[in-house]
C-alpha cells in the first residue's frame, strides 16, 4: 500500500527544520569548521531528496508544485554518489537561499491538504 502524500511532505519539513536547528546561527566559516554539522546537513538533504523523489512517484503533479524538485532529487544524488565532489559553498548557499523556499512550498502543500 503507498504511503500518503502527507507522509513524505511531513518527511521534508522534519529534515528541513532539523536543518536549521543545526545551522542555528552559524555563519558560514563556523559552518565548514564544524565537520558534524555539516554531516547532519547533508543527512538531512538526503532524506529531503529521497522524500521528494518517491513523492514523485507517487503523486508527479504534487512533486511538480515544488520548485526546483527536479534540482533537489539531483542534489541528494550528489550528496550519496558524488560525495568527494561536494563543495561546502555549495550546500552553504542551498541552506541560506534554497531552503526557505523550500519550507514555503511544503508549507503551502501541507496547508491545502490539510495537514
Amino acid at each position: 500500500m503507498p504511503r500518503d502524500p502527507r507522509a513524505y511532505l511531513f518527511d521534508i519539513a522534519e529534515a528541513a527544520g532539523l536543518i536549521r536547528q543545526f545551522v542555528g546561527s552559524r555563519d558560514y566559516e563556523a559552518y565548514v569548521a564544524d565537520a558534524l554539522v555539516q554531516s547532519g546537513v547533508e543527512r538531512q538533504f538526503e532524506i529531503i531528496g529521497e522524500a521528494l523523489s518517491q513523492l514523485r512517484r507517487l503523486d508527479p503533479d504534487l512533486a511538480a508544485a515544488i520548485r526546483e524538485y527536479q534540482r533537489i532529487i539531483g542534489f541528494r544524488n550528489l550528496l550519496i554518489h558524488g560525495y568527494a565532489e561536494v563543495d561546502e559553498s555549495v550546500v552553504w548557499s542551498i541552506v541560506t537561499e534554497k531552503l526557505p523556499l523550500l519550507i514555503a512550498d511544503i508549507q503551502t502543500l501541507q496547508a491545502r491538504l490539510g495537514d
